[in-house]
């Protein structure tokens, strides 16, 4: 793969003055007497000076708090640091403080139609909430689980939740049964709260059965508040509706919150679940504030009165970071439906007309436009659009042309990458470089991220482990119901003590710039040299006919290794000897050898997680005939029945 940089976008000297970052390194220079002459130079003391760094970024943005801090961080120690300790604040208070009567706190769309909240109408549905919840005597620490699509409904009810200072996990309707009992089971909510169903690609899906199976497994549940989205007038026996609980007289007549601890938590997320019990990841309150407000900020460039979009589920930690454009002032557009109904023009039409200033989505969701021969640009006015937004996989270099072509030459595109683990990016935008195809702009703010080689030293433009060495707030406080702290010990620190190991494979250059190449655990070892499975990927996305694909390497002890790849054809497309070729000499002349497959099996879909994780390795394990083909969480599985066709391909096997 070649790394000759090919500049797609510089940003002009306006959008690098106007930029929230430039606003606060001129704060850097006035406030602290602190100059940087380049970014690098800023995040090596940001990196550095961690205590000076985070605390610049609670007095830059005047964190509300209502008991003030000792001291800015415990000790460098991870797990186990302990940041802002004395301080009392409230992360939906900060929400709150951008309140006004000139633009929508909420727009909302959906496969029916548009809508848009008024702070006025968020605000008294809020009050509402919370009385209802304080009525059933919900208080600081109880947790409340929520089974909710991406709809006002479900922002109003976090904010009434964590106004308390209760503890929010919510769940896609989307989930299955089992997925949904595995998680909140482990929290032990005293309050549920369920919707009647959802649509999607234009059909309606009722989850009554599934409310009522879910209430029935989950003894902590003390009582439901029932929201009818998808019926007028649908009800649930022995739960509160939403229109009785709007009904009932106000007694506050505007917002109050309780202060809690800044490491009080604030929401528990939860890992895919694909082969186990999903992890349940808690947050606090200061910690993702603190992120929140430096990466919309910096990173993203968010400004008051601008509209936030994220393609997203209440299911994926992008629906919070969505929720969290609000600490900007901006006002986040949510989409409950298909981003392909009635085509995948919809997004994009949407974009156009509200308009959107930032747009976020998925990098499939790129890459799937990209090989339909979508050119937004021609059809739609982005002349609103500022950036576009992409995570949850690699971009591949490709989909990078293919915005600057089909969409615009004058946004700018921001591919990130983090995790549900810390809820934010690592890595990600920034509005003082340029675009480099196919590279990540640049490390957070905050985040002291290398490469390890084999030996954990830093290296420098070749492919290394991604490790974190400095704490930073947003990381989890716990695993909620690991009492000991093993599951999350196990997940980070067991290969480097005190480090945090990411699991991603990531290749930085000395501009500061870098690419990530893939999960580490689903490596591809070929005779002692790592592949990182986004090179293959980006070369097989761009080949016309490949509708999808997956690789694994299976090693064999005694008999070398077995590099199998799966592609998913266009229809009316065959995998002949002559498409064969194409393939293996595409992956050969731009990759290399070694990145040459064994063998090449056309496979009817690729398995993906619930949040649109290819599942490398749990299929790799399939073909290792390792016992996971009976573990697998199927209502973790976006699409199970493709598991199925490859527990039955090696079966066939003789690997």
């Amino acid at each position: 793969m070649s790394n000759q940089p090919t500049v797609l976008w510089q940003p002009s000297q306006a959008f690098v003055d106007g930029s929230n970052l430039r606003r606060y390194e001129r704060w850097l220079a006035k406030e602290k007497g602190l100059s940087f002459a380049t970014y690098q130079e800023m995040w090596q003391w940001s990196t550095s000076q961690i205590e000076e760094f985070w605390e610049s970024i609670w007095e830059y943005f005047e964190v509300i708090h209502h008991a003030p801090y000792r001291r800015v961080l415990s000790d460098h120690q991870m797990p186990g640091a302990r940041w802002f300790e004395g301080a009392t604040l409230n992360y939906a208070e900060h929400l709150f403080r951008h309140r006004s009567d000139e633009r929508p706190a909420l727009i909302f769309c959906n496969e029916r139609g548009r809508k848009r909240v008024s702070w006025e109408e968020l605000e008294q549905q809020v009050l509402a909430v919370r009385q209802f919840l304080l009525r059933q005597g919900i208080q600081a620490g109880d947790r409340v689980a929520a089974y909710l699509p991406n709809i006002p409904e479900a922002i109003i009810c976090f904010l009434a939740v964590n106004s308390l200072g209760a503890v929010w996990s919510c769940c896609s309707p989307d989930f299955g049964v089992k997925t949904v009992i595995e998680r909140f089971s482990q929290i032990s909510p005293r309050l549920f709260i369920a919707v009647d169903g959802y649509q999607y690609n234009g059909k309606a899906f009722n989850r009554l059965e599934e409310v009522a199976h879910i209430r029935r497994e989950i003894g902590s549940i003390e009582q439901t508040l029932f929201i009818p989205y998808q019926q007028e007038g649908a009800s649930l026996e022995q739960a509160v509706s939403w229109q009785d609980m709007l009904a009932f007289p106000l007694e506050e007549k505007r917002m109050s919150f309780a202060a809690v601890p800044f490491e009080h938590p604030i929401w528990v997320l939860y890992s895919s679940g694909t082969t186990g019990r999903p992890k349940a990841i808690t947050h606090s309150h200061g910690g993702v504030l603190l992120e929140h407000l430096k990466y919309l900020a910096f990173h993203n460039d968010v400004h008051p009165g601008e509209h936030f979009f994220w393609f997203t589920t209440t299911g994926w930690m992008m629906w919070n970071f969505l929720m969290a454009s609000m600490l900007m002032g901006a006002t986040p557009v949510l989409y409950d439906g298909s981003p392909a109904y009635p085509s995948l023009e919809v997004l994009w039409q949407l974009a156009a007309e509200l308009p959107i200033h930032h747009f976020g989505t998925s990098a499939p969701y790129l890459t799937a436009c990209m090989k339909q021969q979508l050119e937004p640009g021609k059809h739609h006015d982005f002349s609103a659009l500022r950036s576009i937004g992409s995570t949850g996989a690699p971009l591949p270099p490709e989909a990078f042309e293919w915005v600057y072509r089909h969409v615009s030459s004058q946004l700018w595109l921001c591919s990130m990458s983090g995790g549900t683990d810390v809820c934010t990016a690592f890595v990600g935008g920034n509005p003082y470089l340029p675009v480099i195809k196919g590279r990540i702009q640049c490390r957070g703010l905050g985040c002291a991220l290398y490469a390890y080689d084999e030996e954990g030293n830093h290296i420098v433009g070749s492919l290394g482990e991604m490790v974190i060495e400095e704490p930073m707030p947003c990381m989890p406080i716990y695993f909620w119901n690991d009492p000991h702290n093993e599951r999350y010990l196990s997940s980070y620190f067991s290969k480097y003590p005190g480090k945090w190991r990411h699991g991603d494979w990531i290749q930085l250059f000395p501009d500061g710039s870098l690419i990530i190449l893939g999960r580490s655990d689903a490596t591809l070892n070929r005779k002692g040299i790592r592949i990182g499975t986004a090179e293959i990927y980006s070369v097989l996305d761009k080949l016309p006919g490949i509708r999808d694909s997956l690789i694994i390497n299976i090693e064999r002890p005694e008999a070398g290794d077995l590099m199998p790849l799966f592609v998913v054809l266009e229809p009316g497309v065959q995998l002949d000897e002559a498409l064969q070729a194409r393939i293996r000499q595409a992956l050969r002349s731009q990759c290399s050898p070694r990145h040459v497959p064994d063998v090449i099996y056309a496979v009817p879909d690729i398995p993906y997680t619930l949040s649109g994780k290819k599942m490398e390795v749990p299929v790799k394990k399939i073909f290792m005939k390792m016992e996971v083909s009976k573990s697998l969480n199927r209502d973790a599985i976006r699409n199970p029945e493709a598991v199925d066709y490859f527990v039955k391909l090696a079966e066939q096997m003789n690997v």
